[in-house]
């Protein structure tokens, strides 16, 4: 049964995954221990966070973990940490992602969550020009999660790595709001260009398992690339493609709402 209710406020989600934890914690033995170690039930929300990740990342090393959790907490309780993208990536993890049942089973559970988590905070410290530290962090996912993000991405709010594995996002590609990004995606260089090589990737993108994004083009809003596709060249907003290479196969003549006014391309 899924525990979530759409429209609450974000500090509600803690209070729910509190709750949650204990009623685990009571049925699941196994658990105990992890629960009681990130202290779900009565910390404070980047101490928890910051706990959780740096115990995944750190594959069973407690030094590594001591000195991850208190980087990660740091950078967490900044007044312009990226705390609150965290809390809007759990809520969009719950409300959009059919198999999660619930804000604890995601904090726990889903690398892709935890994936983009580490990212922010390597991508804020990128940001404040501590690049070794943040490739580091990146390094750690990579072999922890196998999801490969160069710190230097920004990545908007609400974004979802659905499973995530496999996901290769290069130096200079940007992903905007609300985007949702399947395993096995890559969005990469051709190989042939220096400098700004990386597709940029627009508010409300679906980009299927698999797809091959190359090269310094854009993807456009709300568009969807299909599983599998190869896609070269620029997408218009709202529109689908898919093959090898990709071509448009659907278009949304009245944008995103509704599918009334779909129609198909021509062959």
């Amino acid at each position: 049964m899924r525990a979530v209710a759409v429209g609450r406020a974000d500090a509600d989600v803690w209070t729910e995954i509190a709750w949650l934890a204990v009623a685990a914690a009571a049925d699941e033995p196994v658990l105990r221990d992890l629960i009681a170690d990130a202290r779900l039930m009565d910390a404070p929300p980047p101490w928890i966070v910051s706990a959780l990740l740096s115990r995944r990342l750190a594959a069973g090393n407690p030094a590594g973990a001591a000195a991850l959790q208190a980087l990660f907490l740091e950078t967490l309780e900044e007044a312009t940490g990226p705390m609150r993208l965290v809390e809007d990536d759990l809520l969009t993890v719950v409300r959009r992602d059919p198999a999660c049942r619930s804000p604890l089973h995601a904090l726990l559970d889903l690398k892709g969550l935890h994936a983009l988590q580490a990212h922010r905070i390597a991508h804020h410290l990128w940001q404040r020009r501590r690049f070794d530290i943040a490739h580091r962090l990146a390094s750690l996912t990579s072999a922890a999660l196998g999801v490969d993000i160069h710190p230097a991405v920004p990545i908007g709010r609400g974004v979802m790595l659905d499973h995530a594995t496999g996901i290769v996002i290069g130096e200079t590609a940007v992903v905007e709001d609300g985007v949702t990004i399947l395993q096995g995606v890559t969005l990469g260089a051709t190989g042939k260009e220096r400098g700004d090589r990386h597709p940029k990737v627009r508010a409300g993108v679906l980009l299927g398992a698999g797809a091959l994004v190359l090269g310094n083009i854009e993807i456009g809003a709300m568009s969807k690339v299909g599983a599998g596709s190869v896609v070269l060249r620029p997408v218009p907003p709202h529109c689908t493609v898919a093959g090898v290479p990709a071509r448009v196969v659907r278009t949304w003549r009245d944008g995103p709402v509704g599918l009334a006014g779909v129609r198909r391309s021509a062959a």
